[in-house]
This record gives C-alpha cells, structure tokens and sequence, in this order.
C-alpha cells in the first residue's frame, strides 16, 4: 500500500470555518516542511480564491471533492493520513466522509456537536474502526474541546489534593462573548427536525449517557431551567452546548477507564449574576438559546467580521466538590471568538496533535482529550491561545 500524499486534507476549506483553519494551517505552520497539507470542496476556482485571500503559498494541493459524490470522497480520502471536516451538519454530510475513512484506515477529526448522529456512528463503525486503525475524534472545536479539558484538569487538580477525584463537578460559564456559527445553527435545525421525524431518537438525545454504550451511571442533572445557585451567589441559565459537553465528558471517562468514578455527576450552566438582574439575565439566556433554531439565526457560510474574531473570548470555571465540602477550582479561558477562531484553532491542534503525539491511540471513536490529554493542553496553550489555571 502506498502511503498518503498529504498528512491533513481540510474538506470544506470554502466555508467560514474551513477557511480560517487553512488560514491557521498556512499562518501557524507555513515553513513547516514536514506538515503535508491539502484543501478540499466543491469547487476548484473557489479553493483558489481561498487559497489566494488567505496567503497559502500558490502551490497549495487543491482536491475537488463533494459528499453527494461518493467516488469523490474516497478519492479524496484515500490521499490523506487524516481528513479534517468541517462540512455540517454531519448528519446529513458527515456519513459518506466518516464511512471512507473507517474502510480505509483513515484518521478523522470534525466539529461535530450532534450527539445523536455521534451516538449512531460509534455503534454503526466501533469494531470497524478498531480493525482498520482510523481514529475518530468527534467536537474537536469549542463544543467541546475546552469543556472535557476543563473537567480533565481540574479533576487532576482533586486527585493532588484530595488523593482521589471529585464525584461531582460543576461547569459554569462566566463570561462569553462570540457568534453562534451558521454551522452550529443549522446543526440544531437538523436534529430537530430528525427528532421531529422519529420520536425514539428522544430518549437518545436525553440520555447523558448516550455516548458511552454499555455504561449508565447515577441520574445527572437536568439543566434545563433558571436557577439560583447559593454556592456561586448567581442565578444559572441553561447553557446549549451542554447537550454535547456533558455527553463527551462523561465519554472521556470511561474511554480512560473511570478516572472520575463512576458514580461521576457533570452539568454545565451559565452564570447570569444575583439579584433581579440575574434572574432577568437567566430569562435572556433563556430566549437567546430558543433562537438558534429560529429564522434569524445565522446560515452556512456566514461568519463574523474580523473585528468580532479577534475580540471574542470565553471563560469558563469548573468547580470539583465533595461531600465534606471540600472544593478545587480550574479555568479554561481563550481569546478570540469561540465559534469560529478559536474553533479553527482548536480543531487544527487536534489533528496535527493525533498525527505528532498520538503514537499510542489506536483506531476506535474517542475524544480529543482521552485521545491526547496533556499533549493537547500543551498545544493549545503553546498555539491556540487558551489558558488552563487552577484557582484558589
């Protein structure tokens, strides 16, 4: 067997995302001779515009390839050590992709935040990966790099201090400024309207233990309403993203063999402040999250302006208790926007991290922290721009 032209191919390197992980690909490694990389899409003459507006050198390899073309795919496939996707949503595009590369061996990241599609994929191709050595590492951007990592660290924070890991955590986003990305949103719409179509994926996108098949630990909890939180003197909204986050933590626990226990509890919330205008604040919270399926929410494609890239930011807390009330805390903050820069960041390291530190992952569906722990932090502090502190 020969091997693989090129150690990343971006599929989707036209749209808003894809782009701007070329952009990093082309900025963060230009020089870099031993990195092989390659854009992909639908369009020859709109990769070259790309691949001209972003300054990638001229002889940047580019593939056309479509995934209502499945010769394409497989064409496109079999040149890469790893296919890096940004194509969603990845229920309805992400299959024919995702197939190639189990059947090949291929390695394969994406920004995937649809845990039903996820759920269905690692039962569909589990065995099937394992045989041909394709690893898979599913939200590998903000959903939901930054939120698994959070839990890793400050759970190891717990184990230094408490000689064993916390049974509950608690993350709470503290401040957030950024764009729901078109892709995210349409995400959304997708999975509504499967639900919509088939009522048994309910109990599948309820379940917060839908990605870790042959494992139910204790009841978690629900998230779904405004509450006043004593511990954090704030009132606490629902937080959207915690249908995916909650699910790959609790997955990263029991693919590195139950680090947290299995009697673990995780739920995200965001924290909207005290009083009258934190209870206000919930109820926006509330209506915003009601919008990402609604008619003003951004389409595929779009984005924001660079202005809004550069001055986006998140941070987020993470707070390990036990019954004694006994407390650890950790942060995980990034500069830039989180849905799309810090994104493309996120989702870059990853890849290139599978592909330089991940000697010893074998092939299977993991997640990115699971899959590379400390190597990953380092990447991302040393690269992506995000900071992990433990707190007093």
């Amino acid at each position: 067997m020969t091997s693989p032209k090129f150690d990343i191919i971006i599929y989707g390197a036209t749209g808003f995302t894809g782009q701007l992980v070329a952009e990093y690909l082309a900025m963060q490694y230009r020089g870099d001779a031993s990195l092989r990389w390659a854009m992909a899409g639908r369009s020859l003459a709109k990769l070259a515009a790309v691949r001209d507006a972003i300054g990638a050198p001229v002889d940047t390899p580019l593939i056309v390839a479509d995934s209502s073309d499945p010769a394409s795919i497989r064409a496109m496939v079999g040149q890469a050590r790893l296919v890096l996707t940004t194509v969603g949503p990845y229920q309805l595009y992400g299959t024919e992709v995702l197939d190639a590369c189990v059947a090949s061996g291929t390695d394969y990241v994406d920004l995937c935040g649809e845990p039903i599609w996820m759920h269905q994929m690692i039962g569909r191709h589990q065995a099937d990966a394992e045989n041909s050595g394709a690893r898979i590492l599913f939200s590998c951007g903000f959903d939901s790099v930054p939120f698994e990592l959070g839990v890793y660290v400050v759970q190891q924070q717990a184990k230094r201090e408490f000689g064993a890991p916390a049974a509950r955590v608690k993350g709470r986003i503290r401040g957030m400024s950024g764009s729901l990305s078109g892709g995210t949103a349409a995400s959304a719409k997708a999975t509504a309207a499967a639900l919509t179509s088939d009522l048994s994926l309910v109990a599948v996108m309820k379940d917060p233990f839908a990605l870790t098949p042959g494992f139910k630990g204790p009841k978690q909890p629900p998230g779904n309403r405004p509450l006043y939180e004593e511990d954090f003197k704030s009132w606490a909204a629902p937080f959207a993203m915690a249908l995916v986050n909650t699910r790959n933590a609790h997955r990263s626990n029991m693919l590195m063999g139950f680090p947290y226990g299995q009697d673990f509890i995780y739920d995200e919330m965001v924290l909207t402040g005290d009083g009258e205008q934190g209870q206000a604040n919930a109820k926006l919270v509330m209506a915003a999250n009601a919008e990402k399926t609604g008619p003003n929410a951004p389409k595929v494609g779009q984005g924001p302006s660079k202005d809004a890239l550069d001055n986006g930011y998140f941070d987020l807390l993470y707070v390990a208790s036990c019954p004694d009330g006994r407390r650890v805390s950790a942060s995980v903050k990034g500069t830039g926007d989180p849905g799309y820069g810090l994104t493309a960041r996120m989702i870059s390291e990853c890849a290139i991290g599978l592909l330089r530190d991940g000697a010893d992952v074998t092939g299977g569906f993991w997640t990115p922290g699971a899959a590379l722990g400390d190597s990953l932090i380092k990447r991302l502090v040393d690269h992506a721009g995000l900071t992990f502190t433990v707190e007093d």
